[in-house]
């Protein structure tokens, strides 16, 4: 199981699913729906938090937020 917290930069994927339902509702709102493509833009130099492109615009987001969603 990949999520988005393991995509390298500008590796894509497909939003598969969520682990957490609590938080997929918030991350429905912000554009991350199952079949949408993602591509890693940015990793901050610590790991966290890192940036992706989804329904075009950029999203920034938490790695434990990116490790709740499933990526094909």
């Amino acid at each position: 199981m990949k999520t988005i917290a393991d995509l390298q930069i500008g590796e894509r994927g497909i939003i598969v699913n969520f682990t957490d339902e609590g938080l997929s509702l918030k991350l429905l709102e912000m554009g991350c729906l199952p079949g949408t493509q993602v591509t890693m833009t940015h990793i901050a130099p610590f790991g966290d938090p890192i940036a992706v492109k989804v329904s075009g615009y950029v999203l920034s987001m938490r790695v434990d937020e990116a490790s709740t969603i499933v990526v094909a």
